[in-house]
């Protein structure tokens, strides 16, 4: 019998990730981190929207 594996979706953990570097360059001031969080945000909501919609983004339609 095998398992399947459930990874959560790229989009979500890098929108996460970004929302976490915001928090952390707003509290902390540094503001790389502020940046950074910001670029990864929108990235990862362009890439959740475009795979919702049906989208390929770069020759995929899925990414797992």
């Amino acid at each position: 019998m095998t398992r399947r594996t459930h990874y959560p979706d790229p989009e979500a953990v890098m929108i996460l990730l970004g929302v976490i570097l915001l928090v952390v360059g707003l509290v902390t001031g540094i503001s790389i981190l502020w940046t950074i969080g910001i670029i990864l945000a929108v990235i990862g909501a362009v890439l959740w929207l475009l795979g919702a919609t049906g989208h390929a983004v770069a020759g995929h339609r899925h990414y797992w």
